[in-house]
């Protein structure tokens, strides 16, 4: 396992440097001058070539691909050319944010989409099945910024039930150690923070979760479908055990590995693709800061932020594969 594991690192090495460097080609092919838009258009040129000097964007453009490696060797991620700031400093709690976010929206899509598939293939053909089934190809195709408006419209508007944007009360903010809003109010023994930042969450998270709910709801129910047809299952039920242990505990075990699969994918989909659930409600999360710095071309922090998804999304994948040899010993890495 620890050979496997070296293995997959070493692996990793090469992935994220073809990444870096077709991220760093193509954000450089985005229309617009960094120091136009730094400086502003009334920006005379002496100043917009000593700004460019100053952030090594004279240079060609391998040799700022080669300094940024060098940089990113030493775990320097860069400095942002809006702020000043490091982007090491600055990247965390917007990370940690759409972590909380796409976690607490996984673990939704988790529970719901898992039980419905199991439900739907021990009552196969049943209403529950069709009904089901139903709302998942509803969830697949219901664009994210549709459902989030709706969510807004009806749980933070009519029914003022649910707050429609950001994290926190203003007025009432939390004092932030892992930038985890759940675990900061924990931590700090704040339960009525811990349910305004909880009552926050769910229109996002609700948003967030729907896709891969239905995507993982379908892929539960294949693969249900096909264990419980199984010969140990049939012979189970013949020999009068509780159905619910047969499904819970002998067939869902034999089907989960694909859905795991699909969890894993859907887990760095999510980290990566929220950018929609975090503009419609205000969300501070990574998707937002690579995209407000896109809008000011700032090259450190996209090239980074792009870095550092690509790094957990490959890092969950290799969780992932890990657990297949703790749920299937069949399953060997040595």
């Amino acid at each position: 396992m620890l050979h496997y594991i070296g293995k997959r690192l070493l692996q990793l090495i090469p992935v994220l440097l073809g990444m870096t460097f077709i991220v760093f080609l193509i954000i450089r092919a985005i229309p617009g001058d960094p120091a136009q838009v730094i400086l502003g258009q009334q920006a005379t040129k002496e100043a917009k070539a000593a700004l460019r000097a100053s952030l090594g964007l004279d240079n060609p453009w391998y040799i700022q691909y080669v300094n940024y490696l060098g940089d990113l060797l030493t775990g320097d991620l860069g400095e942002s050319m809006r702020t000043k700031a490091t982007v090491s400093s600055e990247l965390w709690p917007y990370l940690a944010a759409t972590f909380e976010l796409a976690l607490f929206a996984m673990i939704l899509a988790v529970i719901i989409g898992v039980n419905a598939g199991i439900v739907s293939a021990w009552f196969q053909n049943s209403w529950f099945d069709y009904f089901a089934m139903i709302l998942a190809l509803i969830g697949v195709s219901m664009p994210i910024f549709w459902l989030g408006l709706m969510g807004q419209w009806v749980f933070g508007i009519q029914m003022d039930l649910l707050p429609t944007s950001g994290r926190e009360d203003a007025r009432n903010p939390v004092d932030p150690i892992t930038y985890m809003y759940v675990v900061d109010t924990i931590i700090h023994g704040r339960f009525d923070q811990l349910w305004d930042v909880l009552k926050h969450l769910i229109l996002p998270a609700i948003a967030l979760a729907t896709i891969p709910m239905a995507i993982i709801a379908r892929m539960t129910r294949s693969s249900m479908l096909e264990v419980m047809r199984s010969d140990y299952v049939r012979t189970a039920r013949a020999k009068g055990q509780n159905m619910f242990w047969v499904v819970y505990k002998h067939a869902l075990k034999n089907a989960i590995i694909p859905v795991l699969t699909v969890i894993g994918l859907q887990m760095g989909l999510l980290l990566g693709g929220a950018i929609l659930t975090e503009t419609i409600f205000s969300w501070p999360g990574i998707g937002r800061y690579i995209y407000d710095a896109i809008g000011y071309r700032d090259y450190p922090v996209i090239q980074s932020g792009i870095l550092v998804i690509a790094f957990v999304f490959v890092m969950i994948n290799l969780i992932v594969d890990i657990l297949y040899s703790f749920i299937d010993p069949r399953i060997k890495y040595d």
